[in-house]
C-alpha cells in the first residue's frame, strides 16, 4: 500500500463534534470497522473488551445527560459505540474466564496453559501490581481497549468515515445507566470510552501537531 494513503487517513481523521444525521454508514463499512477492533492486539492476547453498538436513539438518550462530551455526537452519529473494559473477576490469573479463554480461543495445550498462567500471575502480582486495587486492574484493561479504539478510528478514516472518541462523561453515572438499562454487570465490566462514527457536517480545523524532533528522542 502507498504510505501516503495511510498518512492521508491520519490527516483526514479528526474528533468530529457533530455529524450529518442524514448520512448513514453502510453495513459493510461498519462491519469492516468492527473487524479491525476484533483483530486488535491486547496484552497476553486476552481481549479485555466488549463493544456495545447503540443504535436505538431511546438508549442513546439515556446516556446523554451524563455525557457532556457527546452532546453533538450522540444525537447525530450514524453509529455509536460504548466500549466496556473487563474488571478483576474476569481478568485475574486464576479466573475461570482466563482459563477457558486460553483453552477455547487461544487453543493452547494444557502444559502451555499452566506455564502461561504462571507468567500471568507474576505479571499481575509483582510486575505491574494489578492486584493491589480494583482500579489498577481496570485501568490496565482500559489501556488495551484504547488500542482497539485507535484501530477503529484509523480504519474508519481510510474509508472516508469520521469518528470522535469520547471521554467526556460522568463514569459512575454512565455505569449506572449501563447496569440499569443495558443489562451490564458492573462487577465484571465498566465503561472505558465511547466512540461515535458518521460523516462530517462541516470542515474541521487545520490539524496541528508538534514537530517530530520534539516528540522523538533517539538514544
Amino acid at each position: 500500500m502507498d504510505r501516503q494513503i495511510i498518512l492521508d487517513a491520519f490527516m483526514f481523521r479528526h474528533a468530529c463534534k457533530e455529524f450529518d444525521p442524514q448520512a448513514r454508514i453502510s453495513e459493510q463499512d461498519f462491519a469492516f470497522i468492527l473487524e479491525t477492533a476484533r483483530l486488535s492486539p491486547s496484552s497476553f492476547g486476552f481481549e479485555p473488551w466488549q463493544f456495545l453498538v447503540v443504535q436505538d436513539m431511546a438508549y442513546r438518550e439515556k446516556l446523554l445527560p451524563y455525557t457532556w462530551g457527546g452532546k453533538g455526537q450522540i444525537p447525530t452519529a450514524s453509529h455509536f459505540l460504548v466500549c466496556l473494559a473487563m474488571k478483576t473477576p474476569l481478568l485475574r490469573y486464576d479466573s475461570a474466564v482466563i482459563a477457558d479463554f486460553m483453552h477455547t480461543v487461544q487453543e493452547l495445550p494444557e502444559e502451555r496453559i499452566a506455564a502461561r498462567t504462571a507468567y500471568y500471575a507474576t505479571f499481575q502480582q509483582s510486575d505491574f501490581r494489578l492486584l493491589d486495587s480494583e482500579r489498577a486492574m481496570f485501568d490496565w484493561a482500559c489501556k488495551q481497549c484504547y488500542i482497539a479504539q485507535a484501530n477503529m478510528m484509523t480504519a474508519a478514516a481510510l474509508v472516508g468515515i469520521d469518528s470522535c472518541p469520547i471521554e467526556g462523561f460522568v463514569q459512575d453515572k454512565v455505569d449506572a445507566v449501563l447496569a440499569e438499562d443495558f443489562g451490564v454487570d458492573l462487577t465484571e465490566y465498566g465503561v472505558a470510552y465511547m466512540l461515535a462514527f458518521g460523516y462530517r457536517i462541516k470542515a474541521p480545523k487545520r490539524k496541528t501537531r508538534r514537530p517530530l524532533d520534539q516528540v522523538v528522542r533517539w538514544i
